[in-house]
């Protein structure tokens, strides 16, 4: 979606016949059903202005309401991480189609609230999300190494730990920090999560 200003006509066309072509929708990310059941599901503030983050008092009631939209829900929520124009959950979902359908609506509520707040009736808050199957145990780990790493590697901290608007603390409290190095090393990023937005 960000990229596609910067492309020519003739990469636009190209981008649109390859979508065409898997069946995808045109200008949306496509909903894949995985045969795990687990996904990385990313979501941007529209344009990726930074309307979750507006204050650290909406980031703090963010985080709370995400984490109890998945318990609600009975996603297993493995990984979290939100930050001012975006975030990041890793999960298990057993139905995609009618995760889309609540997920719309938590962003719809949220976006009716904040527009109500920040007096910009009409506002689009959120452009739908992202998700991606988990396909082996090393996309797992990698997925969750990338959406804990989320703020270093956006340059808001140098370690995990001083973000508190994720899991980060409590994965590395429940695996102990030697052993949350060793999935580090073992499971390293490298460029995961670079142009998925193409």
């Amino acid at each position: 979606m960000y990229d596609w200003r910067n492309l020519s006509e003739v990469d636009k066309d190209r981008t649109l016949e390859w979508r065409k072509f898997r069946a995808y929708p045109k200008h949306n990310t496509p909903h894949l059903e995985g045969v795990s059941k687990l996904y990385h599901i990313s979501a941007a503030c529209f344009e990726h202005k930074n309307i979750i983050g507006l204050n650290p008092v909406r980031m703090n009631e963010f985080c709370k309401k995400l984490v109890a939209f998945c318990e609600a829900h009975d996603l297993g929520l493995h990984a979290w991480c939100v930050l001012p124009n975006h975030y990041h959950l890793l999960l298990r979902i057993e139905d995609l189609k009618e995760f889309s359908i609540l997920h719309g609506r938590f962003h719809g509520s949220l976006s009716h609230q904040w527009n109500s707040e920040d007096g910009t009736r009409g506002r689009k808050c959120f452009f739908n999300h992202s998700d991606r199957a988990i396909r082996s145990e090393r996309h797992f780990w990698v997925t969750m190494n990338y959406v804990h790493n989320n703020p270093v590697h956006h340059t808001y901290v140098k370690k995990w730990q001083e973000w508190p608007y994720s899991s980060a603390i409590d994965f590395i409290a429940s695996v102990g920090i030697e052993q949350a190095r060793t999935i580090w090393r073992e499971f390293p990023v490298r460029d995961y999560g670079k142009k998925w937005d193409v």
